[in-house]
């Protein structure tokens, strides 16, 4: 598992541009600083994402990579309000039931 910080200000195209890379099964997890919210996205297709949020809400989406710009816009301004950072996983290669669930335990 390999583990960034990214600034809010450039997350979207730098994350757009390594989810367009991003091998089939794999998954990238967005977390707040404190790691008490998150966004998890999963490559399922050549064009589908399954995009699951869990923080003020609970919500899991399947949408193809022409529409994943504009979810992530309003996902972004839901669940990261007052984040300048957040940390970026990639988790690799993962099924559904090996995804991380919860706080991340240090």
């Amino acid at each position: 598992m390999v583990y960034t910080m990214l600034d809010k200000a450039t997350l979207l195209p730098d994350l757009l541009r390594r989810l367009d890379k991003l091998p089939q099964g794999h998954a990238l997890d967005l977390r707040t600083y404190k790691r008490n919210r998150s966004v998890l996205i999963r490559r399922i297709g050549a064009d589908a994402f399954d995009v699951t949020e869990d923080g003020f809400q609970k919500e899991r989406f399947q949408v193809p990579f022409s529409g994943l710009k504009k979810l992530l816009k309003v996902l972004f301004k839901r669940e990261f309000p007052r984040s300048t950072k957040i940390r970026l996983y990639a988790l690799g290669a993962a099924d559904g039931d090996d995804l991380p669930t919860g706080r991340k335990v240090i």
